[in-house]
């Protein structure tokens, strides 16, 4: 019995996988531009989650808690190392253009943490408005009035010492401000030449939905130029039946054959991106899932159920040890077996190589010091450059 009822057989690879690159990793035909970038990948194959849930293992995932109410890692990591640009937010979560992951707005809330290190929801395809003052009220007239609303802010906050949520709504208003004035130029990708658009197959009439991910893509590479510190790229959404995600419970390879369309041109070109740009050697990129799927396919059905105790994340760019593996799961791909890694130790893994010790970033919280890590998470130094 596992998540949604009796198993099946035990069912062989629904693609070929194949060596690639001077290592000779082998991957799925199911991404063939990701699987050319395998030499600069370091994967780890031996996670293990604490749900074999949606939401509370995304949950798990974000924050490092099955349970709502915990500040995600984005959060964390604005928290700890604020803004590079004062007109972004430090954190951005850029939601699949199909809709939004089962845990929602979970995956880049604050928790317990002042409010103003929430992330941002962007898209390409919603872009923030630009909006301009009437022709009627001055430039002089529209600074005096931002001028009073300041003051008349300031006033508020000094009336009310020590509310860190008003003062997060002010601050909050504020950049939102800002950011009509910033955000409307990286969301509008017309600029971008026309070479870019088909390298990450934003051009691409006849498959929208990849189009659409492919612009988020792009959208993300511009919020890493302008110094946003921690962006969140979702591909994927949930919906019952998993129609528009990579939950593949009753026809797999059906789905998988579409949503390995959208996902591998966009994201490798991305990766491919800032490596050109030389970007990747100052960003971290990290791929990851909630948990991974079970070796045998359903009874009476033609796709996998849940598998939170053996599945692979992986990471690239800085500080990380280009074309190595670490950990190994059984012969069935059933459990972890070898080198067998949590959760938290990949958060902790995530924490060191921006700067971070996992063990020091610290909020109290109804008169516990909390962390991302709880009490656990060591660093995967095998993967280390």
């Amino acid at each position: 019995m596992t998540f949604q009822g009796p198993t099946g057989n035990l069912a062989r690879p629904q693609y070929e996988f194949r060596p690639q690159g001077k290592t000779g990793k082998w991957v799925s035909d199911l991404i063939p531009q990701l699987a050319e970038l395998t030499d600069d990948i370091a994967f780890v194959h031996s996670l293990t989650s604490k749900s074999n849930t949606h939401g509370p293992a995304e949950n798990f995932l974000s924050s490092g808690s099955v349970l709502d109410g915990f500040p995600s890692i984005g959060s964390w990591v604005s928290y700890a190392l604020g803004s590079e640009n004062q007109n972004l937010p430090a954190f951005v979560a850029i939601p699949d253009p199909r809709g939004m992951p089962q845990a929602g707005s979970n995956n880049w809330g604050p928790g317990f943490l002042p409010a103003e290190f929430q992330g941002t929801p962007i898209s390409a395809t919603e872009p923030v408005r630009h909006l301009t003052p009437p022709t009627t009220i001055t430039k002089a007239n529209d600074d005096a009035a931002r001028f009073l609303l300041q003051k008349m802010n300031q006033r508020h906050l000094e009336l009310h010492p020590g509310d860190g949520k008003l003062a997060a709504r002010i601050a909050s208003y504020e950049l939102a401000a800002r950011m009509q004035l910033s955000v409307p130029e990286i969301s509008n990708l017309s600029t971008e030449p026309a070479h870019i658009l088909k390298r990450y197959g934003a051009d691409n009439e006849s498959n929208p939905t990849k189009s659409a991910f492919a612009r988020n893509c792009i959208l993300a590479r511009r919020l890493i130029e302008k110094g946003v510190r921690f962006v969140q790229l979702f591909n994927g959404a949930y919906a019952s039946g998993g129609e528009l995600n990579w939950d593949g419970h009753n026809k797999l390879k059906e789905q998988y054959d579409k949503h390995g369309e959208i996902l591998d041109q966009p994201a490798a070109a991305l990766i491919s991106d800032l490596r050109q740009r030389g970007l990747l050697q100052d960003t971290l990129v990290v791929w990851c899932t909630e948990f991974g799927r079970m070796p045998m396919f359903q009874k009476g059905a033609q796709g996998r159920d849940h598998n939170p105790d053996g599945f692979t994340c992986w990471m690239t760019g800085a500080g990380v040890k280009s074309g190595v593996s670490c950990g190994a799961t059984d012969d069935l791909g059933r459990r972890a077996v070898e080198d067998v890694l949590s959760l938290y130790d990949f958060h902790a893994t995530i924490l060191h190589l921006l700067g971070l010790d996992h063990e020091q970033l610290t909020f109290e919280h109804n008169g516990i010091k909390r962390r991302l890590t709880n009490v656990e998470g060591h660093v995967i130094r095998q993967i280390l450059a």
